[in-house]
């Protein structure tokens, strides 16, 4: 009996294996819907005429999960066809995220499609899971604790999902205690202070700077190091780190855990490797020296110094590195530098990016380092800095780059962002001491992206009428002469710009011409030819009718212009860095109507106080007087001050010496001028909150100061007439800003005078749209 039921087994057996091995004459899918058949064939280990068993049903049945398209498979045969019957994964129809605002939508959306979680795509459960994980990782990555993420998963009709993900951000975790252990040699505050991280303090709810995050500590690790390694703490160690969180998820407790050590001195600077240029350059380099406490700054700017020395030379692929060496029993360090300089590289290709607009000659005319040439940093520094100066781009990039399969060539690319330099069109705007201004122009600073500047305008105020044409060409001459002229006609009413009751009509012409004598300085020449006309107001003062009384009210006025400058700001417009000076002489020919001269000075300084904040000094100085036949310089051209560009506070051109009253005029004196101008101000530039693109705009801090004197008082009332006196000067203190919007710039200022005179008239704000005065 027990034999009979082994072979019964064996028979059963036998027809099981017989029905599983089989060849296929065909293959039928069954229950695609989006999935195209090529995509299941293509997967599939399989073909018709291959004979199939167990085992290959499996890996057919592993590949094509494997493709993560169905939830289910089934494989079946009809006599010699092979049928396999798939249940599709539903796709995504629409993804929709709610509650986030610290994260932006488009940014999570980015990071679910890198992840495989996108409209159209097929919908898989543990992605999302995966990635609801993810998300909330980010969010304590930012401090907030309490985050949660829910996702839904709504079925749509014809196998689809809608996907939608619930945020709830929670807030970030405030920092209430920074704690450092094992600090004996500093004081705990100061150490703190230099942190990035912030307990939560007075502004905190503004400035949001007591928010915990990750990255900040990361940071604040590295910002501690480096303060105990910049001073001699050598085996300076971070023991460890320790972040509490309070039971409600919203205070945070931080304790850095240290070991300060001891203080180590530098008793020996050695040079190793090639040096390339001699040893005593390279010493003459040295910021770390012997006998000094050690300093890590130190050690890295002198490594940088020889790297940019090295690139001078051509090798721009050189490594400086430093490496101290402790002496436990002395309490020294050995800091040996070792040089590679690599191979001397040259300059393959210079190649412009992002100037839509201006031509690649123009870039290519400010470049100091040549294509050919062996490399060198600071030519290549020098040109981006040119490049900058020009005024036409807001941000210039260099990046330089080895050419694939070389190992001295380099490619230098000069990545531009332009802005614009100019202005077509009307123009409407509003000044306070001119009231509405109008007019039509077309002023352009780089014409066509050739660099050359070109302007026609005709403007209107209620205190002048001016129709100009101006041009210029910066590169007239291919090494560098500067060649321009103007053309004007002017008519002015000096009595509604606050000063003395005349008006001028005028016009005339000018030439001008400059001469590069290296790359910060240049001289510069120039004649004018002026036709002038005076015109008593109705209340003209004594002077004025004195003036014309003896010398009559037409003038031809020839003149030379005789200038200098230098300027190493970092850029054309919105400078943050470097210094300019302009020295300029006017002098009016022998043969004019009018025998005079006028000297002035114009210079501003930009100091970096920290990265985000800049100091600026700026002064104009000027002094005018008349030679030969004329007694004194014509009132006409006297200086004046107050208001922008001057000593804000004050109204445009109220400050300084007064006129006489004419018999019968408003007793009042009005603004008569000086033949010398003192001004300065003293600024803190500083970023302005929430704006990320600051090189647009600039606000500041300030105190002006300045005012406008005669040295002919002789015959004058001293409380009219103002001699050159320090105790005169007038001063004010203030806040400003200026921006270069699309319709023009725009300016303003808020400022209190300190010390205002008599006569003197304030003008606490201040501000001007659509023209700059």
């Amino acid at each position: 009996m027990k034999h009979f039921y082994l072979l019964l087994c064996l028979i059963l057996l036998s027809t099981v294996v017989r029905a599983e091995v089989f060849q296929v004459e065909d293959i039928r899918i069954d229950g695609l819907q989006r999935v195209s058949s090529g995509t299941v064939f293509a997967s599939m280990p399989l073909s018709v005429g291959d004979l199939i068993d167990g085992d290959t049903v499996r890996r057919t049945t592993r590949a094509l999960f494997r493709t993560g398209y169905f939830d289910d498979i089934r494989i079946s045969r009809d006599g010699g066809v092979l049928i396999v019957t798939v249940k599709e994964r539903p796709a995504i129809a629409e993804i929709i995220i709610q509650g986030n605002s610290a994260l932006p939508t488009e940014e999570l959306l980015k990071s679910l499609r890198e992840n495989g979680l996108a409209e159209g795509q097929i919908f898989r459960q543990a992605v999302l899971d995966g990635i609801s994980q993810e998300l909330e990782r980010q969010y304590v990555g930012q401090g907030r604790y309490g985050a949660a993420i829910e996702s839904d998963v709504e079925e749509l009709p014809r196998n689809r999902v809608a996907v939608n993900i619930n945020v709830d951000e929670g807030d970030v975790a405030a920092i209430k205690h920074i704690n450092l252990v094992g600090v004996h040699d500093f004081d705990e505050e100061t150490l703190v202070a230099n942190l990035e991280l912030k307990t939560t303090g007075l502004l905190s709810p503004f400035m949001n700077d007591d928010k915990y995050s990750q990255e900040k500590l990361s940071g604040d690790l590295e910002r501690l190091e480096s303060y105990y390694l910049d001073r001699g703490y050598l085996k300076f160690s971070i023991d460890s780190t320790q972040v509490a969180i309070s039971p409600d998820r919203e205070d945070v407790f931080v304790t850095i855990n240290v070991t300060e050590g001891d203080v180590y001195t530098v008793d020996q600077v050695e040079l190793s490797g090639d040096l390339v240029v001699s040893e005593d350059e390279i010493r003459s380099l040295l910021v770390l020296k012997e006998g000094q406490t050690f300093s890590q700054i130190r050690m890295v700017q002198t490594t940088e110094w020889i790297t940019a020395r090295l690139g001078d030379e051509g090798y721009t692929f050189a490594e400086v590195k430093g490496v101290p060496e402790v002496d436990e029993e002395n309490k020294t360090a050995k800091v040996t530098l070792f040089i590679d300089p690599g191979r001397r590289a040259y300059v393959r290709r210079i190649e412009f990016r992002g100037n839509t607009k201006t031509m690649d000659e123009v870039l290519r005319r400010e470049m100091r380092q040549m294509e050919g040439a062996s490399a060198s940093t600071s030519k290549m520094d020098l040109s981006k800095v040119r490049l900058q100066r020009t005024g036409y781009f807001k941000e210039v990039q260099a990046q330089t780059q080895q050419v694939p399969g070389t190992n001295d060539q380099v490619d230098v690319f000069y990545t531009v962002e332009e802005q614009p330099s100019g202005s077509i069109g009307a123009s409407l705007g509003f000044a306070q001491t001119y009231g509405i201004v109008f007019g039509a122009s077309i002023q352009e600073n780089n014409f066509l992206g050739t660099g050359k500047s070109v302007g026609i305008s005709l403007n209107r105020s209620g205190f002048i009428t001016n129709l100009s044409l101006n041009y210029s060409d910066p590169y007239y001459t291919r090494d560098g002469i500067n060649a321009g002229f103007s053309l004007f006609a002017r008519e002015t009413d000096f009595e509604e710009g606050n000063i003395s009751s005349y008006s001028t009509d005028a016009y005339g012409t000018r030439v001008n011409f400059s001469y590069p004598l290296d790359e910060v300085q240049s001289i510069g020449f120039g004649l004018g030819y002026e036709n002038l006309t005076l015109k008593e107001g109705s209340y003209a003062s004594q002077e004025i009718s004195e003036f014309i009384d003896e010398n009559g009210d037409v003038f031809d006025l020839f003149t030379s212009h005789f200038s200098w400058g230098k300027s190493t700001v970092n850029r054309g417009q919105m400078a943050t860095r470097g210094a300019s000076q302009q020295v300029g002489l006017e002098l009016s020919f022998p043969t004019s109507d009018m025998e005079y001269y006028k000297l002035t000075y114009a210079g501003q300084y930009f100091h970096p106080l920290t990265d985000s904040l800049t100091m600026r000094l700026r002064t104009d100085l000027g002094y005018g007087d008349s030679y030969g036949d004329t007694t004194r310089l014509p009132f006409f051209k006297n200086y004046y001050a107050g208001g922008f560009g001057s000593v804000r506070g004050f109204e445009k051109n109220t400050l300084g010496p007064r006129d006489t009253p004419a018999p019968g005029a408003d007793p009042d004196p009005d603004p008569f001028g000086g033949n010398v101008l003192v001004e300065g101000s003293a600024e803190v530039i500083f970023p302005l909150p929430f704006i990320k693109d600051q090189r647009s705009i600039q606000m500041s801090v300030f105190m002006d100061f300045g005012n406008v004197f005669d040295t002919d008082c002789r015959d004058k009332d001293e409380d009219r007439c103002q001699e050159p006196s320090a105790g005169d000067l007038r001063y004010s203190v203030g806040i400003g800003g200026t921006w270069n919007s699309t319709f023009g710039p725009l300016t303003f200022s808020l400022a209190k005078p300190l010390n205002a005179g008599e006569f003197d008239e304030e003008e606490v704000f201040q501000f001007s749209m659509g023209q700059t005065f």
